[in-house]
């Protein structure tokens, strides 16, 4: 039997590892050129820190989940630095890409553990050097030990927000301003849910205490104004939430408002796509084993739905668990599906705790800028809804009238502020704008690779 799992962070690893126990050797393609995924990313060889330094409390895990990965590379067939840009179900293959080489997979069945990227909500000003997403903030932190600046403001909302300010602070970093567009009193609604994962909780308690008992400057209920500077970022100003405006001097911005999936690849291999509410995201259809239904292919992690590392680990040892039992093999799946129905209880919670500010991207003015790809405003996206253009009544066809979501990042960073924007205009539900659908290749490659 031929597998492919696509992926090498939690949900990758522990499929892997469970297809393994069972005499079943996949191609196991990474677009990075380690494991462990950006949750729990590696530095390079020559970059030697230790796992207390990088990964904090969540050492522990990460450990333990590097060291599965490294005792499964040598038993699969292990494809790092490859991309998956395609797949077509019908004749159930995989293209990629390698050191500018394409190349075909075929496979029996595919474990799709795509991850998730950052979800991002435009700010005037945005678009300086020295704004980068949460998540890339973190990354440059653990994988080559430095920062995004000298002076950091980190501007959104969710669990990330709090842990990057913390990681930075703890780095030796002088973070200004940590300010969350979620109200306190939001969070303490959710707070009884959240109790769900207790350790989890407490964890996010410890990084909120540390940063103000360190003197750091938090703000919550904020609405963003401007990123401020002439080529490159100078400072943040904000509004609170009794209307008072603020501005701090900082030399770099983190942006993130928590995650969307990474779901690209589920898109062109077929699978059905549903709006969750509670996340305010698009998912690909699936059930609680990872099932979906195109025959032959699972998914796992926060590709099919965003739920954390633990979660991923999880679902990524039950989606191969589901592969196995569809194969017709025997396995033991009771203490898995338990696992996840209480991991997914306090998921939703969290979810309570940290709502996506639609009404931020919804009440952007007409001149900010949203599509940074093809350098599109707000008000160019409005305007398809009405005047001589044929109106848009959902997201596609305002993308073909406009060309918002054309560029490298083909809407992976815009999509979601742009149906935001869409609804507001057309006085609409986000769900019913729709999604942009996705397109192959799923990221950009070179016209000069090769066979």
């Amino acid at each position: 039997m031929k597998v492919a799992v696509v992926g090498a962070g939690p949900a990758g690893v522990r499929a892997v590892e469970a297809l393994l126990a069972h005499d079943i050797r996949p191609v196991w393609i990474d677009e990075a050129m380690d494991g462990g995924g950006r949750i729990y990313q590696r530095p390079p060889a020559g970059l030697r820190r230790d796992a207390k330094t990088l990964y904090g409390f969540e050492a522990p895990r990460a450990t333990a989940l590097h060291a599965a990965l490294d005792a499964a590379k040598p038993r699969a067939d292990w494809r790092p630095e490859t991309l998956v840009w395609n797949i077509r179900p019908g004749q159930r293959q995989l293209s990629t890409l390698s050191a500018g080489r394409q190349g075909v997979v075929e496979y029996d069945a595919a474990i799709l553990c795509t991850g998730a990227m950052d979800r991002v909500v435009p700010v005037k000003g945005w678009t300086l050097p020295g704004v980068t997403t949460m998540g890339g903030a973190q990354i440059a932190l653990k994988s080559q030990g430095c920062g995004i600046g000298q002076r950091v403001a980190f501007l959104g909302s969710g669990p990330l927000l709090w842990l990057v300010a913390y990681q930075y602070a703890k780095a030796g970093a002088e973070v200004v301003a940590v300010l969350d567009t979620t109200r306190f009193a939001t969070k303490l609604a959710a707070a009884p849910g959240m109790l769900r994962g207790p350790a989890t909780f407490a964890k996010g308690l410890y990084y909120i205490g540390w940063l103000r008992a360190h003197g750091i400057r938090i703000a919550e209920g904020v609405t963003p104004l401007a990123i401020e500077g002439a080529g490159s970022v100078s400072g943040l100003s904000w509004r609170d939430a009794k209307g008072g405006v603020h501005r701090v001097e900082c030399d770099a911005v983190g942006l993130g408002w928590g995650l969307k999936p990474e779901a690209q690849l589920a898109d062109l291999a077929g699978i059905p796509f549903v709006f969750d509410a509670a996340q305010h995201n698009w998912v690909p259809r699936r059930d609680a084993a990872g099932r979906t239904p195109v025959t032959g292919i699972y998914l796992a992690g926060d590709g099919s739905g965003i739920g954390g590392a633990e979660v991923a680990e999880v679902a990524g040892a039950r989606a191969a668990l589901a592969l196995l039992q569809d194969a017709g093999r025997r396995v033991e799946t009771a203490a898995l599906d338990r696992k996840l129905a209480s991991l997914g209880r306090f998921r939703v919670a969290l979810e309570k705790a940290f709502p996506f500010p639609s009404h931020l991207a919804a009440g952007l003015p007409d001149d900010a800028l949203f599509c940074r790809c093809e350098g599109l405003t707000v008000g160019e996206l409005r305007a398809t809804t009405t005047g001589p253009a044929i109106p848009a009544p959902e997201l596609n066809r305002a993308k073909a009238i406009s060309r918002a979501g054309m560029g490298r990042c083909q809407g992976r960073v815009c999509g979601a502020a742009a149906a935001e924007i869409l609804a507001a205009q057309l006085g609409c539900s986000v769900a019913e704008v729709g999604r942009l659908r996705g397109q192959a290749p799923v990221k950009p490659i070179p016209l000069t690779a090769t066979p």
